[in-house]
């Protein structure tokens, strides 16, 4: 069988991974549009499940992967002058840059054809299979987009990727009031020396500070000033360009993730607002579960397409309310810190906008039983992380 994946991101390398573990004779080339080494983002972030699933199904990369992790477990959050830190699950973050080679050196080692600087526009692919993961911007889903039913819903936020030399000590929330509204800031490490910053605000509050029209030097000079608190003298890091990659968030789905011999994969077929951080992990489930039903005869798309689907119901239902909890935010802001510490663990519930505040802690106590149970269904992660670090 011949197999064609388009795009080098974490879905396309890992079902490439994987389908030439299970098949060794397949012809799978993987065409990636960028520079070996080239990735336009900073770490991304896990939980020990994720390296749960990979060790079921490549021992190898997963170890590769938890070797180059780092991890956390507090939570803190900055309102204004106010602090609130609380223990959680530990989580995990690892630079894509890193990710990325572990994955192509894996899928070069079995065999696979890595082309890079190899962007697939309009050309036919001779293959059996060609497997679309190139992105929410996907090329080849758009020559078929009646047929796949494609539809983009734009959020009302703007945000923007940045790195930093500041390396978290923990998961860190920093909101800021300045005289054109709130802005705010997510902030992880992904290893010992480096951090990602996602900056976020309403499009008022962007233009009020002039961020609409200022270059790169000075937007981070601006922003290593209002976040200036949780920094603690470190630079923010763009790309080296003077235009400013101010982004709002699109949330694709698809219809139809199959057409002839053409399957979506990642982000092409389906996006979660950045805040639910499971981007990644859902683009290796996504490659996990294609791997699997490949080869399984007529129907094995339609099968791929179904059962992700359904798993993904409940978390793109959490990622909408999650974005609709930061498109409101103001709401909240004039809370104790632990109420809007409490209110961020518990943004994805569809009550939430409909609670008075004398209710906040009343929801999270209840929700705290269902946290325990997660941190025992998470604990064999947690130590499968340890052991493979360790190895």
């Amino acid at each position: 069988m011949k197999v064609s994946c388009v795009g080098g991101g974490p879905a396309g390398l890992y079902f490439a991974i994987l389908r030439k573990l299970k098949a060794p004779d397949h012809d799978i080339t993987v065409y990636e549009r960028n520079p070996a080494g080239a990735t336009y983002g900073w770490g991304v972030t896990y939980w020990g499940s994720f390296l749960t699933k990979l060790q079921e199904h490549d021992p190898q990369s997963a170890r590769a992967i938890a070797a180059a992790s780092v991890r956390w477990r507090d939570g803190v959050a900055h309102i204004g002058e106010r602090t609130a830190r609380h223990r959680g699950d530990e989580g995990f973050g690892i630079g894509r840059h890193r990710l990325l080679d572990i994955l192509a050196n894996r899928a070069t080692d079995l065999g696979v054809r890595v082309e890079f600087e190899r962007e697939i526009t309009d050309e036919p692919l001779d293959a059996d299979l060609v497997v679309a993961a190139d992105g929410v911007h996907s090329r080849l889903r758009a020559r078929h987009e009646a047929a796949f039913g494609t539809e983009v819903a734009t959020g009302g936020n703007t945000y923007l990727w940045l790195g930093t030399t500041k390396a978290f000590d923990a998961f860190t929330f920093a909101f800021v009031e300045t005289e054109h509204g709130w802005i705010w800031c997510y902030g992880y490490r992904y290893s010992a020396e480096r951090g990602t910053c996602v900056i976020e605000c309403s499009p008022g509050t962007w233009r009020g500070l002039g961020l609409d029209r200022a270059g790169e030097a000075d937007t981070l000079s601006l922003l290593e000033k209002l976040f200036a608190g949780i920094l603690d003298g470190h630079p923010l890091i763009g790309r080296g360009q003077d235009e400013v990659q101010w982004l709002r968030f699109q949330t694709v789905t698809n219809r139809s993730w199959s057409r002839g011999n053409l399957v979506l994969l990642g982000d092409a077929a389906h996006s979660t607002h950045y805040s639910i951080g499971a981007g990644t992990t859902l683009a290796i489930e996504d490659a996990i579960a294609l791997a699997g039903t490949v080869g399984g005869g007529d129907r094995a798309l339609l099968e791929y397409e179904r059962a992700r689907k359904a798993a993904l119901r409940p978390l793109q239902s959490a990622a909408r309310y999650s974005a609709r909890f930061y498109e409101n935010l103001p709401r909240y802001l004039r809370l104790p810190p632990d109420q809007m510490f409490a209110l961020l663990g518990q943004r994805h519930s569809p009550l939430l906008p409909y609670l008075p505040p004398r209710l906040y802690h009343r929801l999270d106590r209840a929700a705290s039983g269902l946290a325990a149970l997660r941190r025992v269904k998470r604990w064999a992660g947690h130590r499968l992380a340890a052991s493979l670090h360790r190895s």
